[in-house]
């Protein structure tokens, strides 16, 4: 996923009130300040994920983002409208013709390393035997990379075991948003659409956020269905619903540990223990950009007893990685997809 043009710093737009989430009870519900939910609340639409992602592999006008995905008109130009007042992207006007191109902004750039961590995940656990739809070439250190999220004060690679946690100065509850990114349906398919992707295959399991929110709720510990319907307020079909695809994916394992009634806890598997690297560079994002300087979480890391943020760094050189340092060996012809080839290495 290649930079082809220079960022340009852009700050986020201030956002607008919406109607508040409802219960079924009646009740408006409130849920946990999060980092990662906000990251998600852009990357989860399945749309906009993919125009961000063809824009890293140097598309930027409105009829090659069209060609490579076969998006219809009007779902693209609202998808770069919301893009650009979410400031991912800017409009540059270019030549006589003041036709207008979608550059990413240095926040848009600033997503690269988690889309990276997230491609690891892919071509880790869902490429289902076959070949990486593409290898990174570092041209820092000249090699093959294959990048990890690494603790900042250390450079070690972190695991959720490895990690203490506690509240920062902007935690607490909100209350919640009707509608943002929380049903599936129809979105998992799209995630697939255009090029050959792990990151793709990543979202198709979490890109909704109901999915991701019971992940997270793994990764604070817990794994019972009352206490994660307490804790999401989520209504108990769509509850059911999530864990039983999340168990099919391999993200959760369940185990019973009552009987008279039968009940059971979610744990995580190594599969799942695997998310942890892309949440927290999803965290680290989403802290910078759009917690206005009060990041909900705080995360400490054991092994070398600091304080830390996430960092995804190149194997080899284990140089923090991006986007106008990387180049590609591909896989597949992005031609036949009628897309851009990005900056590659033959």
């Amino acid at each position: 996923m290649p930079a082809a043009a220079k960022a340009q710093t852009a700050k986020p737009p201030a956002r607008t009130a919406a109607s508040p989430a409802v219960t079924p009870s009646g009740a408006a519900r409130r849920e946990r300040n999060c980092s990662v939910a906000r990251t998600l609340d852009i990357v989860s639409d399945a749309w906009a994920f993919l125009i961000i992602r063809e824009a890293f592999f140097g598309t930027q006008t409105f009829e090659a983002f069209r060609a490579a995905l076969g998006i219809p008109r009007a779902t693209l130009t609202n998808r770069l409208k919301k893009l650009t007042q979410l400031a991912i992207f800017r409009q540059v006007a270019t030549g006589a013709s003041q036709r207008k191109e979608y550059r990413l902004t240095k926040m848009g750039f600033d997503l690269y390393p988690s889309f990276i961590a997230l491609m690891q995940f892919g071509d880790r656990w869902l490429a289902g035997g076959k070949p990486a739809p593409l290898t990174l070439v570092h041209v820092g250190c000249g090699c093959d990379s294959h990048p990890f999220v690494a603790c900042s004060h250390c450079g070690e690679g972190v695991n959720p075991r490895d990690v203490k946690y506690r509240d920062g100065p902007g935690a607490g509850r909100h209350l919640a948003k009707a509608g943002r990114n929380t049903r599936r349906a129809s979105d998992g398919s799209r995630f697939l659409l255009g090029r050959p992707s792990s990151v793709s295959r990543a979202l198709q399991i979490i890109g909704d956020k109901w999915s991701f929110m019971v992940v997270r709720e793994g990764f604070f510990g817990n794994r019972r269905y009352d206490k994660i319907l307490t804790e999401l307020e989520i209504a108990p079909n769509i509850l059911t619903d999530r864990l039983s695809r999340l168990v099919s994916n391999g993200v959760f394992i369940r185990r019973q540990y009552q009987s008279s009634p039968d009940r059971y806890e979610y744990l995580l598997t190594d599969m799942g223990r695997d998310l942890y690297g892309p949440f927290i560079a999803m965290l680290r994002w989403g802290d910078r950009w759009l917690s206005r300087g009060k990041p909900p979480l705080l995360l400490m890391h054991l092994a070398c007893g600091h304080d830390f943020h996430a960092e995804v760094v190149c194997d080899r050189c284990k140089e923090p990685i991006v986007a106008a340092d990387m180049r590609y060996k591909l896989a597949y012809d992005p031609k036949s997809f009628g897309a851009l080839g990005p900056r590659s290495v033959t």
